[in-house]
């Protein structure tokens, strides 16, 4: 019954998920785990070898992570030119191999997920492992997690195609594969499920694919640790008790950080775009970005090491996925200095990370932005922090602010707040900031709601594509509105002369209308109110005195007996309207269309016996 279920593509996933979808589940899984162990390790050799071995780069590390010693004399000039090579050739391989492998992946990831049935080439596999370690192996900013979005949801991809499966259930395996990919890298199997069903959405979840992400994250876990040990990324204080009081430095903590990611984002898109506008061959604009990183980070190392104590050669987290700066955002570090001047450089690196990473993603470079993501948020995260306890409280601990601003950052520009704080807290291997987390969460999801990341994210499965062929609309294609149409008695419509103050009340009493038609004198429709702007028009009695109600109608969105039911369906979801208003051809009301009614009409196609 559930392959049947699932090959139809009509009614949801049972929870009951056993023989075929479990089986190919397991085998994402592992394959999924496999590929993302090898691409770390295949990073960090690279890593060790260019830059601590060869340049004399000795990088910054979090708690849970392996790093070198660099033995060799620091060279700046090598430093500054391993980003160009390593870009350089990673826009090549792209270029030629697969240009899906650009930049990050979990915007290509999204994309396929929405627009292309869940399909992703083959090719796409070796492609980004080969580019990933390229730009990261050789000095680029960015993360590993991003990457393996895209590896791990391409993997899922090949094995649907290979069992010949459903376009659900390929899609189904796309999400299981970026759960396991992103445990596999970042060693939270819990907070990488819950990544890969709410990654898709800005306000939605990919309801059906939760058990199997939970089943390939855990997979993709135990193969990781199977292989380098189970170890949290991330060391903390031993406990962060809960004290109320401190939710207003929360919630400035919050803002701050929220607007961080603002110009984030902002920036990573500016980038994009200016390099897309360049007169640049494709494969050259990736070397753009390492020239930049490069010309950056050298001159940074140089002059610090030269006016501080900080050794010569010493990363300071720009590099790479950088977790080591958010680790002495954690805990500190014995060259970072304390009181204020602490806070600038915990600042100056989060700018610095900032930069680094727009030009190595927003150049095309096959980096991640989650990993960075994190980091910047640990890092004015810890700067609040360390400024709150010099000006508010000598006993605060910075790291509680580092750890919340991690999970704050992420969650706010990526639209997955509890993701986030469930990885968040799987990284520090604790859950005693869950709650400042929450809170600081949720002021970043709604300080972002324009801010968007992934522009490829739909707002909900109604607005994906995807979803759309499996609310039946090839079935209503050819049904005219007509067919399904009802013309109630009570329909209230308003003339345009009709005040604000004056409708509200006639509102209020017609409960099972949601959308007000305004007629001019001729009885055609000019524009239309519904239920939602007029009680938030409510809120503000003040503004209301004279209002005319045309003032705050948006124009009309009506179909005709004769246009397709599939169409006046897709109008009402992209809308966001419960109902249509059905219109004559001189535009006067006729009656009205809701989705009760396209209901019935889908049942009556579908189900004989209705």
């Amino acid at each position: 019954m559930l392959y049947r279920a699932l090959v139809s593509g009509g009614e949801q996933l049972e929870l009951q998920l056993v023989g075929r979808v479990l089986f190919h589940t397991a085998v994402v899984g592992v394959l999924a785990g496999g590929v993302g162990a090898a691409l770390v390790f295949s990073v960090e050799w690279t890593q060790e070898a260019l830059l601590s071995d060869l340049a004399g780069y000795q990088p910054l590390c979090a708690a849970g992570e392996i790093c070198g010693h660099a033995d060799t004399s620091f060279r700046p000039w090598l430093l500054a030119l391993l980003p160009v090579v390593g870009a350089l050739l990673s826009g090549l391989v792209s270029y030629f191999l697969a240009p899906e492998t650009f930049s990050g992946g979990g915007n290509q990831i999204i994309e396929a997920f929405h627009s292309g049935q869940g399909n992703v080439r083959a090719r796409v596999l070796p492609a980004k492992v080969i580019t990933t370690t390229l730009t990261l192996g050789f000095g680029g900013s960015g993360g590993r997690e991003g990457p393996t979005m895209l590896i791990g949801g391409a993997l899922g991809s090949l094995v649907g195609r290979l069992l010949r499966v459903s376009p659900r259930e390929r899609r189904i395996l796309l999400v299981a594969g970026v759960a396991a990919g992103v445990s596999a890298v970042f060693r939270t199997p819990l907070g990488a499920a819950l990544l890969a069903v709410e990654v898709f959405h800005r306000d939605d979840f990919e309801s059906d694919a939760l058990v199997p992400a939970v089943l390939a994250s855990v997979i993709g876990f135990s193969v990781l640790s199977t292989v380098s040990g189970e170890t949290a990324l991330f060391a903390h204080a031993e406990h962060y008790s809960f004290d109320a009081s401190h939710l207003p430095l929360y919630l400035g903590m919050a803002i701050a950080v929220s607007a961080f990611g603002w110009v984030f984002v902002r920036f990573l898109h500016g980038v994009e775009h200016a390099s897309r506008a360049a007169n640049i061959p494709g494969w050259a604009r990736p070397a753009l970005g390492g020239l930049g990183v490069g010309l950056l980070m050298v001159p940074v190392l140089w002059i610090l090491a030269r006016e501080t104590n900080i050794p010569d050669g010493q990363g300071l987290g720009i590099l790479g996925g950088s977790y080591g700066a958010g680790q002495i955002a954690i805990t500190g570090a014995d060259f970072l200095p304390g009181g204020w001047l602490g806070v600038g450089v915990l600042l100056l690196l989060a700018v610095l990370k900032l930069l680094a990473t727009g030009l190595t993603v927003g150049t095309g470079g096959s980096a991640g932005d989650f990993g960075p993501s994190l980091v910047m948020g640990g890092l004015v995260g810890g700067a609040f922090g360390r400024a709150a306890q010099i000006l508010w409280d000598p006993t605060l601990d910075p790291g509680a602010f580092a750890l919340v601003g991690m999970g704050t950052f992420y969650g706010g520009v990526a639209h997955v707040p509890l993701a986030a704080l469930v990885l968040v807290s799987e990284l520090a291997g604790s859950y005693d900031l869950l709650v400042p987390m929450m809170f600081c969460g949720g002021i970043a999801f709604i300080a972002n709601r324009r801010n968007v990341l992934y522009p490829a994210q739909r707002r909900t499965r109604h607005d994906s594509p995807a979803h759309r062929s499996e609310l039946g609309l090839e079935a209503l294609r050819h049904l005219p509105v007509s067919e399904a149409m009802s013309i109630p008695d009570g329909r209230v419509s308003f003339p345009e002369g009709t005040l604000a103050e004056d409708a509200i009340g006639v509102v209020a009493g017609a409960t099972r209308q949601h959308v007000f038609p305004l007629v001019d004198a001729n009885g055609v429709v000019t524009g239309m109110v519904t239920t939602e702007l007029l009680r938030l028009v409510a809120w503000s009695p003040q503004a209301l005195d004279g209002l005319p109600l045309a003032e705050v109608s948006g124009p009309p969105v009506t179909v005709q007996v004769h246009t397709p039911l599939g169409v006046a369906l897709e109008r009402m979801l992209e809308h966001h309207l419960r109902e249509l208003v059905v219109v004559d051809d001189r535009g006067a009301p006729l009656g009205v269309l809701d989705e009760t009614d396209v209901a019935r009409a889908h049942q009556r196609l579908t189900d004989p016996n209705a």
